[in-house]
């Protein structure tokens, strides 16, 4: 399976609360819910199309918590998002979760390289990874991402956790798909290319 990350990001790299506030998971943050006015029809249902292509997701801990309280809960399964999770495997890396309870998850504790890359060499189409900004950068660090999407939202929040942290690694990257929508959301699909060039 080819491993692909989908993250709405603002224009200053914020990923944080794009849904909402939420007091328990981000205490103290009160610029949550930057995405919700700008979706429209058309990038709901090219995110829905995403989710409904999965063969598997994989998620951080947190993340993973806010997705079973929120979609594993409902049973519409025609929605595209809630029908998506509530019948692929899922995965969650987690030293602290024992007892899933959402519906075919399995946990992956301790070393995870080895795990996930057993997870990539399934036959398949995609596992992705949805939120998780912090899992999303230790695999990034590991060349385990084979592409990631990035919603971009037209919205500068000045505050909150960033998907891409202040150092790190640097990867060159091959645009392989982008897409603009009505209100300012641009969609852009990358394949990491090896190490820039500088000049």
């Amino acid at each position: 399976m080819k491993l692909i990350t989908h993250t709405q990001i603002t224009v200053d790299g914020v990923m944080q609360a794009n849904g909402g506030n939420n007091p328990v998971l981000d205490p103290g943050f009160d610029r949550g819910g930057w995405a919700m006015p700008l979706g429209d029809d058309e990038s709901v249902a090219y995110i829905g199309e995403c989710y409904q292509r999965a063969d598997a997701f994989l998620f951080g801990r947190r993340t993973y918590e806010l997705f079973a309280g929120y979609w594993g809960v409902r049973d519409d399964v025609d929605n595209p998002f809630v029908g998506s999770l509530n019948s692929r495997p899922k995965y969650v890396a987690s030293n602290t979760i024992t007892d899933p309870e959402w519906t075919d998850t399995t946990v992956l504790s301790g070393d995870l390289e080895a795990p996930i890359r057993e997870l990539k060499a399934k036959p398949g189409g995609e596992l992705q990874v949805h939120g998780s900004g912090q899992l999303i950068r230790w695999l990034l660090e590991r060349e385990l991402v084979d592409e990631m999407t990035l919603i971009v939202c037209p919205v500068i929040v000045g505050a909150g956790t960033r998907l891409f942290p202040e150092t790190g690694r640097d990867f060159a990257l091959h645009l392989v798909e982008s897409r603009r929508f009505a209100t300012g959301i641009l969609a852009q699909t990358y394949r990491p290319a090896g190490r820039p060039q500088y000049a």
